[in-house]
């Protein structure tokens, strides 16, 4: 009877311990069972995917070899403080901490502890969940989050900007008016100071002037389809030059440029590319203010059938490490600015048929951008204006 009871008890401790042996084996967290001396007994194949180390070569180790040293150093310490008082700092509760991998890697791994006594002394089990993929959801979805309230308040500065210029253009249009009027008068009248009728003349071509910017800031922050026209390259790079300067104290220009003659019409969504522009050159403005020598020069010709925009400065150069990721979301380390940045910049370009690069370093030079526009008809870029809405 009793032999018979063994045989029983025997062939469930056995069907136990496959059961456990199959749990162990099986679960998708680590999990690593330690003595009182802190020496690995149980290492599961989720640890040895985790940490890098097959079970073989931890068995009977410390398990301070998966820990980084600051870790490692203290480890044995509060294993013996919990031994000696029964005070619980991590058991029952868990937290997160670090893993070391076997290559030195070290990474945030999430820690539950639990005891037991057993015949052979009191043991403990940790289970490790690697945090790495969760830790990278969080970071991007804290990026996007901050995106979007970044995209929120220039859209605020968008409305705002469009409505500062709407009411600006009426007093400059009656300041206009009243310039035109007393000039008329003047012009018909024999006894008129001629210097005060030039004064006169040219702040009406001043308020003129005053009043065309104020129509390009419009069309800079105006939301609409995006709309094909034929853009006359030497007046459209003047032009965002001229818009680029507005607001700056300098008392000279820091711009300069040069368009070869004859270049033909782009064709073009001129409040896109006119965008991109500003943007290049607001960047190039700023990596200059720390240079003894400050220019940023914007350039235009024609390269196999394509109208090129380079726009270089006199700043640092953009670091090496950066170039990678140039011209991916969410990558850029400027804390200001437009929020239009190089990726929607060149999604613009692309979408209309050309395309946006970092060009080579140009002696004395910090950095050189380049914008190919083609010449020829290109499809339209409602991709691209989708991300500028």
């Amino acid at each position: 009877m009793d032999q018979g009871l063994d045989e029983h008890s025997e062939r469930q401790a056995t069907v136990s311990d496959a059961r456990l042996a199959s749990v162990f084996d099986t679960a998708a967290d680590g999990i690593v069972v330690i003595n009182e001396r802190c020496q690995v007994l149980a290492f599961n194949k989720a640890c040895e995917k985790l940490f890098g180390y097959t079970a073989a070569e931890l068995i009977g180790d410390n398990v301070m070899k998966i820990m980084p040293a600051d870790f490692a150093a203290a480890h044995d310490g509060f294993v013996q403080h919990y031994l000696d008082t029964g005070e619980k700092k991590i058991i029952g509760i868990g937290r997160e901490v670090r893993g070391r991998h076997k290559d030195g890697t070290e990474f945030p791994v999430e820690l539950s502890v639990g005891d037991a006594s057993t015949s052979e002394g009191r043991q403990f089990i940790g289970i490790l969940r690697d945090l790495r993929s969760r830790k990278s959801v969080e970071e991007r979805l804290a990026q996007a989050q901050a995106q979007l309230v970044h995209m929120t308040r220039i859209s605020a500065m968008d409305e705002m900007g469009a409505a500062i210029a709407h009411e600006l253009n009426q007093p400059l249009t009656a300041i206009l008016l009243y310039l035109q009027s007393v000039s008329r008068k003047a012009g018909a009248s024999a006894d008129f100071d001629p210097m005060m009728l030039s004064v006169i003349l040219k702040a009406e071509k001043e308020a003129e002037r005053a009043g065309e910017i104020i129509q390009r800031m419009r069309q800079l922050v105006e939301k609409k389809e995006p709309e094909r026209e034929q853009i006359e390259v030497a007046s459209f790079a003047k032009a965002c030059i001229e818009l680029v300067e507005l607001g700056t104290n300098e008392r000279r220009s820091l711009f300069t440029s040069s368009v070869e003659p004859g270049l033909p019409t782009l064709p073009a969504d001129p409040v896109q590319i006119r965008q991109v522009l500003v943007n290049l050159l607001k960047n190039a403005r700023e990596a200059i203010s720390e240079s003894k020598t400050k220019n940023v020069h914007l350039a235009a010709d024609l390269k196999d059938g394509f109208v090129e925009f380079q726009v270089s400065d006199t700043g640092t150069g953009v670091p090496e490490d950066l170039v990678p990721e140039l011209f991916k979301a969410f990558t850029g380390k400027k804390q200001k600015g437009l929020g239009l940045g190089l990726a929607i910049s060149r999604s613009i370009a692309q979408n209309h048929g050309g395309d946006l690069l970092l060009g080579p370093s140009v002696s004395g030079r910090g950095a050189t951008f380049i914008l190919k526009l083609p010449v020829g008809t290109a499809r339209r870029a409602n991709d691209a204006g989708a991300l500028c809405d």
